[in-house]
Formats: C-alpha cells, structure tokens, sequence
C-alpha cells in the first residue's frame, strides 16, 4: 500500500469539509423528510408543512439551511416559490441510502 497515493487521491480539505456539512444538514429527520418529499416533486412550503404535519414556519427554517449548503433549490411562479432537490447528485445520495437501508446492511 502507497500511503503518499492514497494521501494524494484525497479531496482536498475544502471538499472534505462540505461534505461533512453535507452529512450534517442530512442528520437530522425533519430535513431528511423535506428530502424525501422533494424527491417525489417540486413542492412549495405549504405543501410540504401539509405533508410532514408540521407548520411552515418550521419547514421554511429547515430549507433556509438545506438551500444555504445547495441542497435545494428554488424556483418562483408569481408569488409562490417552489423547492426541488439542487441536482440528480442529492436524489441518487437518497436513493442509495434508502436502498441500503432496505437490504437490511445497517
């Protein structure tokens, strides 16, 4: 094993800092059921709220800090905005995750 090749295919410390924050924004149940949904659809804050049984006050918090990190993103149609999920990267995450789970492997 070539410790300095292993050392050097490494991403960078900015890297491995935003995808801990990645993880983080991810470690908590109510953003991982905003996640969820928005997996299903493009959605806008009531819808979720109505989803999740929770108020929108409390989703828009949750989004405010998904949308910060580029989780999610927004798109305006008069005066409502929408949310969806940033890219296909943050929907195969979810996925693989929700398949291993599935297996039984945790």
């Amino acid at each position: 094993m070539d410790i300095k090749h292993i050392r050097g295919s490494l991403p960078s410390k900015e890297e491995l800092d935003q995808a801990a924050e990645l993880f983080k924004a991810c470690a908590d149940a109510t953003r991982v059921g905003i996640l969820c949904a928005l997996l299903r659809s493009e959605l806008c804050v009531c819808d979720i709220a109505e989803i999740l049984g929770m108020t929108s006050s409390a989703i828009s918090h949750q989004l405010r800090s998904l949308k910060q990190l580029r989780i999610v993103k927004t798109r305006r149609e008069g005066r409502s905005i929408y949310y969806s999920l940033a890219d296909e990267h943050v929907a195969q995450i979810f996925q693989t995750a929700f398949a291993h789970i599935r297996e039984g492997d945790i």
